[in-house]
């Protein structure tokens, strides 16, 4: 059975998507957003959002972003502005799949009028240890183009032991940086230890900063704040890898001369032909799954 996809919109990351995507068989692929592509680039129809017949879509792809709160959608490769109405989605077919990075209220409560599934891929397991990966690369670049010194033998301090925490913790110690890593949970500080790496308690940390190069948050919740920050050495940096706003008191670290940055969407900047392989990934196994039960 062919099924139908539209890539609506997107970044760097979605050309590798859409290379990705066109080796599906029985797979039909139209691009909204794309028109300042060279046609010969992607060999796909290319379409305005006003003439995409969304009734007939099996699958919807919307930018890493999903929409804004009124709707409007990231549209890199395009000058025109595009946008999606809760009508609109009122008129796909209810076994359609949308296709997001995150989500917001705007577009949750859209899909849920109009009884589709979402499948926001950035909450996916698979999905954020996969983009930990470059987003860790991603911070040891940063950790270069920012110090006059090497990783090696650096002192390191990595905030959260999550997805993302785990692995930067992981690529700095490889690099013979001495890495500290700050949790919460028992649990977490068990394993940071048995990993060989220096645990530190969550409520602790500030006591821990004036012996750091390079602090790396993780959370998403204010969690490097005044206290934390006061006690950084003057050369000191904070590469803040949380969603936006991030967990650093940057107002703060600017008045004491620290510099402090808020790294977004790494994979999508250092390495966008991998991370658009991996949601390319992600997507096909669950079209494939989808495919497989009807």
């Amino acid at each position: 059975m062919s099924q139908l996809i539209a890539v609506i919109g997107g970044d760097a990351r979605y050309l590798e998507l859409i290379r990705q995507l066109k080796k599906l068989p029985d797979t039909r692929i139209i691009l909204v957003g794309f028109d300042k592509l060279e046609q010969g680039f992607t060999e796909l129809n290319q379409v305005d959002l006003e003439e995409l017949d969304q009734s007939k879509l099996d699958a919807i792809i919307l930018p890493i972003t999903g929409t804004d709160m009124v709707g409007n959608l990231e549209t890199v490769f395009s000058v025109r502005k595009a946008n999606l109405s809760k009508a609109w989605f009122k008129k796909l077919k209810k076994s359609s799949i949308i296709f997001t990075g995150i989500t917001n209220d705007y577009l949750s409560s859209a899909v849920k009028e109009a009884e589709v599934t979402l499948i926001p891929l950035l909450d996916r397991d698979d999905v954020a240890i996969y983009n930990s990966i470059p987003t860790a690369e991603g911070a040891i670049m940063m950790a270069f183009e920012q110090t006059d010194h090497t990783i090696h033998s650096s002192r390191v301090i990595v905030t959260g032991f999550g997805r993302v925490g785990n692995t930067v913790a992981n690529k700095f110690s490889a690099l013979g940086a001495k890495v500290s890593v700050c949790a919460r949970s028992i649990r977490d500080l068990a394993r940071i230890t048995e990993m060989g790496l220096h645990a530190i308690p969550m409520e602790k940390l500030s006591e821990h900063t004036h012996n750091c190069d390079v602090l790396i948050n993780t959370i998403p919740a204010p969690v490097v704040t005044k206290e934390e920050i006061q006690n950084l050495p003057t050369n000191g940096i904070i590469i803040d890898l949380a969603s936006k706003p991030g967990g650093t008191d940057f107002d703060y670290a600017q008045k004491r001369g620290i510099k402090a940055i808020l790294a977004r969407s790494l994979p999508g900047i250092v390495a966008p032909k991998t991370a658009g392989k991996i949601l390319a990934d992600v997507i096909t196994q669950i079209l494939e799954e989808k495919r497989e039960s009807v």
